[in-house]
């Protein structure tokens, strides 16, 4: 018996450069940058990066009873907010989610740290847990997102929660595709969010990973790929997608944007935060395995290209020796920045875009691709309209933990 084949269903966006499908189509057309000055990150001592990706447009106080957002810090907000825009994309009501065939996976880097934040000052200026609400926790525990939308959506089925830094949102999509083609569930809410916070971006300034050169012109940076690039941009949002069996969407009459076609994931078994070519490849073949189609059948790469030194030389590399020099590559953190648990799933809303519109938006602020990248089909300068049968967006993450994902167009 054949496993069942898994389709997307429903999309979700909240992120620097729009909110919605059209919204984010219309953004990369344009290349607009989602980047923005932060100075008031000037006050924290020796953090030299005061540029960030935030999600404007969207108000969060007051948008639900208090009964049901009390325990939400700003991450898990972001992820209710795509992930109702994604169910009613799919055309769903609350009671078609509250079954045992009916699952979620999510993630984030981790919960909110504005949370954790107001927690740590409060317990060390008072030294006492006395005014420390009950239901602070639960804002910043790790699985705060799978939490919060099980609770809010009243999900039976089995919940998971994958805290894996920049690969929680591909790695979500890659247990609900994989949930689906075991036959334990018909249909997964899946994906992964992001807040913004000081600490993510100190945490990569520390490691001398993060951009500190463009702190007056933030649409200058980050520059994937580029000669002149100084280090990612941190950035925040949530991505939504939900994921059915083609019988069960078919079943109901639900609009498919795309198929699933293959997930492969790998570790690098290596290092901590230096990427390893081969791990990397490892992902990227599983992926085209899981998907049964060869390297010539892939017609543009969504890449990781976070704009660090190493890790945009060595996925270079990884795709050169995996895919070949001949497939268009991208990466649309040139105009958001990174997105860290949120990136893999709304990059894959990026592709859908792309692939519905027929068109490949290029690498903002890629002008001059370092010598040291491999040299392959970089999408520098302006769009190109094409037609997009199947993509492959590729992400990776701290602890050497790679993903890579395959679309296809539906017939």
């Amino acid at each position: 018996m054949n496993a069942p084949r898994v389709v997307i269903t429903g999309v979700g966006l909240t992120s620097p450069i729009g909110h919605s499908l059209p919204d984010v189509t219309e953004a990369l057309r344009d290349g607009r940058s989602g980047i923005r000055a932060v100075p008031q990150w000037g006050e924290i001592g020796q953090l030299g990066r005061l540029v960030a990706g935030p999600v404007e447009g969207i108000e969060l106080k007051g948008r639900w009873p208090r009964k049901k957002s009390r325990t939400f810090g700003r991450v898990a907000a972001l992820a209710v907010v795509a992930s109702e825009a994604a169910v009613e994309d799919a055309g769903l009501a609350l009671a078609d989610l509250q079954t045992e065939n009916v699952g979620l996976a999510y993630g984030s880097t981790h919960g909110s740290s504005a949370a954790q934040e107001e927690f740590c000052r409060t317990l060390f200026t008072n030294n006492s847990l006395a005014k420390i609400p009950s239901s602070a926790y639960l804002k910043f525990m790790s699985h705060t997102c799978a939490a919060n939308l099980a609770l809010f959506f009243g999900i039976r089925g089995r919940v998971l929660s994958t805290s894996a830094a920049c690969v929680s949102g591909s790695q979500a999509i890659g247990a609900g595709f994989e949930s689906i083609r075991s036959g334990a569930v018909d249909m997964m809410i899946c994906g992964g969010a992001e807040e913004l916070h000081f600490m993510h971006a100190g945490v990569f300034d520390m490691l001398y990973a993060a951009s500190t050169k463009h702190n007056d012109e933030p649409e200058l940076t980050p520059r994937p790929y580029d000669r002149d690039r100084d280090g990612l941009v941190v950035a925040e949002g949530a991505g939504t997608v939900i994921l059915e069996s083609l019988e069960h969407a078919q079943a109901r009459g639900a609009t498919i944007h795309a198929e699933i076609i293959g997930y492969g994931t790998s570790c690098d078994g290596t290092h901590l935060t230096f990427p390893s070519v081969d791990g990397m490849s490892r992902a990227l073949a599983l992926a085209m395995r899981s998907a049964k189609v060869s390297p010539n059948e892939i017609d543009y790469i969504n890449g990781h290209g976070t704009a660090t030194k190493a890790g945009d030389i060595c996925e270079s590399a990884a795709t050169l020796d995996t895919i070949g020099d001949q497939t268009p590559i991208s990466s649309t953190k040139g105009q958001t920045g990174h997105t860290l648990g949120a990136c893999g799933a709304i990059e894959v809303g990026y592709c859908l875009a792309m692939m519905k519109a027929g068109f490949i938006a290029p690498t903002r602020n890629l002008e001059v691709v370092d010598p040291e990248c491999r040299d392959i089909d970089y999408v520098m300068g302006e769009i190109r309209e094409t037609t997009l049968e199947t993509v492959m967006t590729n992400n990776f993450a701290f602890g050497g933990i790679n993903t890579s994902i395959i679309l296809r167009r539906m017939a």
